[in-house]
C-alpha cells in the first residue's frame, strides 16, 4: 500500500483528494491558504483536519526512507532474503522497523559478538537445533588458544549467542511490548523528598499500564528527571521468560534445558532493560500528544477571545516595592501616558494613586481598565474597585491573565516597539492590548508561555512549538489582518509571510502610506508572486479601492465574485450599501450547483464569498461572547459552600478545569462536577473563554484552593 493509499484510508478521504492535497503540499503551498482557499481539490477539509494529514504524511515518509535505508544496509551484507523484505514491507511504524533491523545492525563489542570471534556459533546452532548431546558437542570448540579452555567456558559462550539471538527476535519483542502495554504496571516511590509535597501521592504509587492517566505519566518523569522518584515498568518477569522460551524450545532434553537459560538471561540482560525503555517512550510519547494536545485546545479560543474594539484601556502591571505600573491606550492600542502609582503595601499612598488614576481617566476618557492578575493584584483590585465608586464616568475593570507579559516586555520585540519605555512599563501596555485584541498581542509572546495546558517543559520541545505555531497561524489567518494598521509581529503569521517580508510590508507603508489595493503588496521587497497568492486573501483594507479587498474573498476570485452578484442583478456598491441581504435566499432558490456552475466556482468556495460578500469586513471573534467586565469585587473569604457564581474558563487540563471566578484564586472544577454524563476528558464540555455557573463546593482559605461544581448549579438554583 503507497503513502497516499494509506492516507486515504486513515482519513477517510477520495483518492483524488488526497493526491491534491500531496501536490499541494509539494507546490510549497500554506496549510491555510490550502484549507480556505482549495476546497474543491482537498474535499473541503478543514485546517485542524489538514495539519493532521500533514503530521502523519511527514512520519510515513520517514518510515518508508528508513525501510530503503534497512533494505539498502541488509542488502550489502549479503543477507536479505524473501521473508525479510515482506518483514520490512508490513512494518507499520519506526520501533518495528528497528526491531527487524536488529540482529544486522552493527554492534559494539558484546558477549556474544566475543563468543562469535571465538569460534563458538555452530555450537550454538547445534545447541538450537535441539538434536544432540550439546555438552559432547562442546568438547570440539575447547581451545585454549581463541580462548575457550574448558567444556563449561563454551557451553557459556553458546549461551550468550544464543541470548542475544532471543533478545534480537523481531516477532518477539513486538510480542514483549504488547503484554508490558496491556498487562505491565508503572511503578514509583519516593528517594528524595523536594520538601514541598510534589510528588507526595507517587511516593508508594502502582497503576497498571492501560489504565495510567497521561498527566501521571508526565509527573512520574518529571519526578524521576528531578531525582525525587525512583521509577520502573514492571511486568512479571517468569512469565516473560516462558514466552522468550517457547519461542524457540521445541524438545525435552539438555538442548532445552540450556536454551531455557539462555533465554532467561537474554530476557534479564538485554530484553527487559530495552522494552521497558521501549514501552516507557511509547507511554510518553503519548502523554506528550495529548498534552500538545491540550495546549492546542485551549490555546485556539484564548487567541479567539472577542475583542473589546473602540476602548480606550488603562493597564496596571501590579507590583509591591516597586509600585503598581500605568499605561493608557488609545483605541487603536497606541500608548498615550505611563506613570507609577503606590497604592498597596509597603507604601499605602492610596489618595495618591487615586488622584494619578482619575486624572488619566478623565483626561484620556478612559473607558476600561485592565489589571494583571500576577503580584499584589488583589490589593490592586481592591483599590480600582473602591476609586471606581468615586468616579463619575462609566468604567469598569477585569482581571487580565498576564502569563508571559514580563517575557515579552524584556524581548527584543518589545525593545524594538518602546525603546523609550522600561520593562514593567511595557508589560501595563501588554496587558491594557491584551484586553482591546487578545490575538494581535498574545502572538507577540511564545506560546508555551500564555500559561494554557500542562507540562509544557515535559514534552518534546520541537513537537510542541510546531503545533503552537500552526494554532496561531490558523487563527491569524482565520480572523484576517488590517494589512494597514498591523504590526510586524502579527504579519509574520500571515500565509506565506515571514519575518522579513513582514517588516517589508510595515516599511512600504510607512514610505509610500496606506495601502489602497491588495495589489500593491507586489511592490513590497522579497515579496513574490507565491507570497502574494498564499497571503493576500487574508490581508483586509478597510475602506480601500475595492470593496472585496476588504473581504476574505481571494483576489483570483474577484471576477467570479462579480459574475455572482451580476448573475443576481447586484453590484459592488450594493455590497458597500450592505444592499444585497438577500442573495443567499436567491441563490438557494436558484440552486446553488447550478450558481457555482454559472460564475466558475465548486460550492464550498460559493458559500463562502457570499458570507463575504453580505457582511465585508466582518470578524469572526464578534459571535463570540464578550469578556465580562467589573465593578465590584469579592475575595476568596467571601465564598460560601453552595454560592452561585459566573466564571470564565481559565485553562482546560486532563483532570478538570480552572475557572475565573472574580476571586484572585482560580476555582478547580474536577471532571467528575462537570456534567452527570459520561465524558472523556474536560475539553469535551469546557474551552478556554467560555462563561459558565458553578458552585462553590469547597473553599479553603490557607491553601488558597476553591473547589467548584457545574454540574450542581441547577440543584443549587433550586
Amino acid at each position: 500500500m503507497t503513502i497516499n493509499e494509506k492516507l486515504t484510508q486513515e482519513f477517510g478521504l477520495k483518492p483524488e483528494h488526497t493526491d491534491n492535497i500531496v501536490a499541494l503540499l509539494d507546490e510549497g503551498n500554506t496549510i491555510p491558504f490550502i484549507a480556505r482557499y482549495r476546497k474543491e481539490k482537498t474535499g473541503a477539509i478543514d485546517d485542524q483536519v489538514l495539519r493532521q494529514f500533514v503530521d502523519r504524511f511527514e512520519y510515513l515518509k520517514n518510515l518508508e526512507k528508513r525501510k530503503e535505508e534497512v533494505r539498502k544496509s541488509i542488502t550489502e551484507q549479503g543477507k536479505m532474503t524473501e521473508e525479510l523484505e515482506t518483514a520490512i514491507s508490513a512494518c507499520a511504524t519506526l520501533t518495528e522497523i528497528e526491531d527487524v533491523y536488529r540482529p544486522y545492525k552493527q554492534k559494539k563489542k558484546t558477549r556474544a559478538s566475543v563468543a562469535i570471534e571465538r569460534g563458538l556459533q555452530p555450537l550454538a546452532d547445534f545447541i538450537l537445533a535441539q538434536e544432540g548431546d550439546p555438552y559432547a558437542e562442546a568438547d570440539k570448540f575447547v581451545n585454549e588458544e581463541k580462548g575457550v579452555p574448558d567444556r563449561q567456558a563454551a557451553i557459556d559462550g553458546a549461551k550468550d549467542i544464543i541470548a542475544e539471538i532471543v533478545s534480537d527476535n523481531a516477532e518477539l519483542r513486538k510480542k514483549l511490548r504488547e503484554l508490558f502495554e496491556n498487562h505491565g504496571e508503572l511503578q514509583s516511590r519516593m528517594v528524595n523528598d523536594d520538601g514541598k509535597g510534589t510528588y507526595a501521592m507517587y511516593a508508594d504509587y502502582a497503576e497498571l499500564v492501560p489504565e495510567i492517566k497521561n498527566h501521571r505519566v508526565l509527573a512520574v518523569n518529571r519526578g524521576e528527571k528531578e531525582g525525587c522518584l525512583k521509577v520502573k515498568l514492571y511486568f512479571n518477569p517468569d512469565m516473560a521468560k516462558r514466552v522468550c522460551a517457547a519461542k524457540y524450545i521445541h524438545s525435552k532434553g539438555a538442548c532445552a534445558e540450556l536454551i531455557r537459560e539462555a533465554a532467561e538471561d537474554g530476557y534479564d540482560r538485554l530484553i527487559e532493560p530495552s522494552v521497558e525503555r521501549e514501552v516507557r517512550a511509547l507511554l510518553t510519547e503519548k502523554a506528550g500528544e495529548q498534552a500538545i494536545k491540550m495546549f492546542e485546545v485551549n490555546l485556539r479560543p484564548l487567541l479567539l477571545q472577542p475583542p473589546v474594539k473602540g476602548k480606550v484601556a488603562l493597564g496596571l502591571d501590579p507590583g509591591y516595592r516597586m509600585g503598581c505600573k500605568v499605561a493608557v491606550v488609545d483605541e487603536t492600542g497606541k500608548v498615550l501616558e505611563t506613570s507609577v502609582i503606590y497604592p498597596v503595601p509597603p507604601f499605602h499612598r492610596e489618595e495618591e494613586a487615586k488622584k494619578t488614576v482619575k486624572a488619566l481617566i478623565a483626561k484620556y476618557g478612559v473607558d476600561m481598565i485592565a489589571i494583571g492578575n500576577g503580584t499584589a493584584s488583589k490589593e490592586t483590585e481592591i483599590f480600582v474597585a473602591d476609586m471606581l465608586k468615586e468616579v463619575e464616568r462609566d468604567v469598569s475593570y477585569m482581571v487580565v491573565n498576564e502569563a508571559g507579559a514580563s517575557v515579552y516586555s524584556a524581548s527584543k520585540l518589545a525593545a524594538e516597539e518602546f525603546p523609550d519605555y522600561d520593562l514593567n512599563v511595557r508589560s501595563a501596555i501588554s496587558i491594557a492590548r491584551r484586553l482591546q485584541d487578545p490575538l494581535a498581542e498574545l502572538i507577540k509572546i511564545d506560546p508555551k508561555s500564555i500559561g494554557v495546558g500542562q507540562y509544557q517543559h515535559d514534552v518534546d520541545q520541537k513537537r510542541l512549538d510546531g503545533a503552537l505555531g500552526g494554532v496561531v497561524e490558523d487563527c491569524v489567518n482565520s480572523v484576517g489582518v488590517d494589512l494597514n494598521t498591523a504590526s510586524a509581529s502579527l504579519l509574520e503569521h500571515v500565509a506565506g509571510l515571514n519575518a522579513g517580508i513582514a517588516k517589508n510590508i510595515v516599511a512600504y507603508r510607512e514610505s509610500n502610506g496606506k495601502f489602497t489595493a491588495r495589489s500593491q503588496l507586489l511592490g513590497v521587497k522579497r515579496l513574490g508572486e507565491k507570497a502574494y497568492e498564499q497571503c493576500a486573501g487574508f490581508l483586509r483594507i478597510p475602506g480601500g479601492e475595492n470593496i472585496l479587498d476588504n473581504t476574505a474573498v481571494h483576489p483570483e476570485s474577484y471576477e467570479k465574485a462579480k459574475k455572482l452578484l451580476g448573475l443576481f442583478g447586484y453590484d459592488e456598491e450594493d455590497v458597500k450599501s450592505g444592499g444585497i441581504a438577500e442573495l443567499s435566499q436567491k441563490v438557494k432558490a436558484f440552486g446553488e450547483a447550478k450558481a457555482a456552475e454559472c460564475v466558475g466556482l465548486d460550492v464550498a468556495t460559493l458559500r463562502d464569498i457570499i458570507t463575504e460578500l453580505m457582511r465585508p469586513g466582518r470578524d469572526i471573534r464578534d459571535s463570540l461572547p464578550a469578556p465580562k467586565l467589573r465593578k465590584d469585587i469579592m475575595g476568596i473569604e467571601d465564598l460560601q459552600v453552595g454560592m452561585v457564581v459566573d466564571g470564565t474558563v481559565r485553562n482546560v487540563i486532563d483532570f478538570g478545569a480552572f475557572i475565573d471566578i472574580g476571586v484572585h484564586q482560580d476555582g478547580l472544577v474536577h471532571i467528575s462536577e462537570i456534567t452527570d454524563r459520561y465524558i472523556k476528558h474536560p475539553s469535551d464540555v469546557l474551552k478556554v473563554g467560555q462563561q459558565v455557573k458553578a458552585v462553590v463546593i469547597s473553599v479553603d482559605v490557607k491553601k488558597h484552593r476553591i473547589g467548584l461544581s457545574l454540574k450542581q448549579v441547577k440543584k443549587a438554583a433550586n
